[in-house]
């Protein structure tokens, strides 16, 4: 799956401040790989909580795309931390999407895991469609034609 978006902090192409991730697809899971670095740390030599958070909040959102055909803002996310992450160790995040509730609300599930499949931190999120009439609000900050977009997700 291709990076899609201009100025998201996580896939932008255009974020020079940003990850700039890309993430792949079975066509029921997205992942991505990523190594975050020292200036990511919070505190002692520790990846800050709230990048791992949105890590998580961006591979759900995105996985419920490629299920739903739909975009959608995040009402709703817990996250659990299991074991620090530390700079310059390739984590593996995983989003799924858990629930479809009749198009109106996706539940969805991430994980993020070590190279030795230690799953470091996990989360649940609720995430609200956006109406027909929003999509015009984002579609500029999407590589080519938002309808284009939805239907490249696989």
């Amino acid at each position: 799956m291709q990076t899609l978006t201009k100025s998201c902090f996580v896939c932008g192409r255009q974020n020079a401040h940003g990850l700039r991730l890309r993430f792949e697809t079975d066509g029921v899971r997205v992942q991505t790989r990523l190594a975050f670095r020292l200036e990511h740390v919070g505190f002692q030599n520790t990846i800050h909580g709230g990048l791992i958070a949105t890590l998580l909040d961006e591979v759900m959102v995105w996985a419920c795309g490629v299920r739903t055909k739909r975009f959608a803002y995040c009402a709703e996310m817990t996250v659990r931390y299991a074991h620090p992450l530390r700079p310059g160790i390739e984590a593996l995040a995983i989003g799924e999407l858990v629930s479809n509730r009749r198009d109106k609300l996706f539940e969805a599930r991430g994980e993020i895991r070590d190279p030795q499949n230690v799953v470091l931190a996990t989360s649940t999120g609720k995430y609200l469609p956006l109406k027909p009439g929003e999509l015009s609000l984002i579609g500029e900050d999407f590589d080519g034609d938002i309808k284009s977009v939805l239907g490249s997700l696989p």
